[in-house]
């Protein structure tokens, strides 16, 4: 059918439901993996060099992968992509424990990484379509259940780990477990597809300009983010002097503050505009940095990487939302944004240890807290993230597709 086809609200809702369980099981992947790490160590017999290598892979992958993701869309039509996609995607988990030396570990992470990245190009792609056509910011919303489908992962890969399971046979059934929830939550979301007469996207496309700028203030965030993420429990160890039991409290409460702040985010985000909550929260994770290194004891510290969470919590959706409204390729725009976040938390964490190892890691956490401060200086890029009115939308769709089934 050509044309755009109007959806009701009930048809709506339910496709936001379909898109946030898809966000759901994409975390949960990411989860159920990062808690086994270990295992897949010992198993393949890597040491902590190795390990740091082959853990570069999914990134590479997925950096590589995400352009293509367009054309995937285009020739299968959005719905059929995101299934394929994903499933490719959760049973792709099951490679690295599988993996027995370290060229095929790094092997299987680079699979891991590419399905990873293309298939959150499919699924953030179809949030920004749901979020248009509401009238109605979701995307932070949609992001925090990608956390909280993280830490349910991660939850169960702690259990799994506890008692002693071999992480094939774990893997092996949460794989199968997280593809048949993603099969079912595939047939809620909305289907796009191009119109016959459109132009085919390139099979692998450069991110557009428009997607630099705004990858910019993504790439402030997710750096903010990785650094904290993995450097906040060493930071409190090694810098505060604290119990090895507080440094790892600090990365479950950054962890806990970015899903709760991202599930809010939406409301805030329609209340207030992107752009000045971004501005606000640049402020907040500036602060948070700021007390972070002139901390003289944990509780500030912990104050400090509470707030960068808090701070950074909803950019990246609102940069996946705006890459979405830059041009007439919404998904290569989303795909350009999300290379150059893959990359941010790609390059974080090494760039934190080799300030550090310069430097200290005080110096390391006040490059982040510039980093912040970009945020402040850049939010007004997010300006096309919020709600777009009724009088400026026109007849058009944001999708390249011109032609939508339910």
């Amino acid at each position: 059918m050509s044309g755009e086809m109007v959806f009701s609200r009930p048809q709506l809702k339910r496709a936001r439901y379909a898109v946030a369980a898809v966000f759901c099981v994409h975390g949960a992947v990411t989860g159920s993996f990062a808690t086994r790490i270990p295992w897949i160590a010992d198993h393949t017999g890597v040491g902590a060099g190795q390990l740091g290598l082959a853990l570069a892979f999914p990134a590479i992958g997925a950096s590589l992968a995400m352009p293509l993701a367009g054309a995937v869309s285009h020739r299968l039509g959005a719905r059929t992509a995101l299934r394929v996609l994903l499933v490719l995607w959760t049973l792709s988990l099951t490679l690295p424990a599988l993996a027995p030396n370290m060229v095929a570990l790094c092997a299987a992470l680079f699979v891991y990484g590419a399905t990873a990245g293309m298939s959150d190009v499919a699924m953030n792609a179809l949030g920004v379509e749901v979020e248009n056509r509401l009238d109605k910011s979701i995307m932070s919303g949609l992001h925090g259940m990608w956390s909280a489908g993280a830490l349910i992962g991660s939850a169960a890969g702690t259990l799994a780990a506890h008692l002693g399971s071999d992480a094939r046979l774990h893997h092996a059934l949460a794989a199968a477990a997280l593809t048949v929830l993603g099969l079912v939550a595939c047939r809620g979301v909305i289907d796009l597809r191009s119109a016959p007469d459109a132009e085919a996207p390139p099979r692998f496309a450069l991110p557009p300009r428009s997607a630099l700028v705004i990858g910019a203030i993504g790439f402030c965030a997710v750096f903010a983010e990785g650094a904290s993420l993995d450097w906040s429990a060493v930071y409190l160890r090694d810098v505060l002097d604290t119990s090895p039991g507080l440094a790892a409290a600090s990365t479950t409460a950054f962890a806990l503050t970015m899903a709760v702040a991202r599930l809010a985010g939406d409301r805030v985000v329609d209340r207030f505009g992107p752009v000045r909550t971004v501005r606000v929260g640049g402020v907040a994770a500036t602060a948070g940095g700021l007390l972070v290194v002139s901390a003289t004891g944990p509780v500030l510290a912990l104050a400090g990487f509470a707030l960068i969470g808090l701070g950074v919590a909803v950019v990246v959706p609102l940069a996946f939302a705006a890459a979405g409204r830059s041009g007439p390729n919404p998904s290569q725009a989303i795909a350009g944004v999300a290379t150059i976040t893959y990359t941010s938390g790609l390059i974080a964490p090494s760039a934190i240890g080799a300030v550090a190892d310069a430097t200290s890691l005080v110096v390391s956490f006040g490059v982040v807290t510039a980093l912040a401060f970009g945020l402040v200086a850049g939010a007004g890029v997010l300006r096309g993230a919020g709600r777009v009115p009724d009088g400026e939308r026109g007849g058009a769709s944001p999708s390249p597709a011109a032609a939508v089934k339910d």
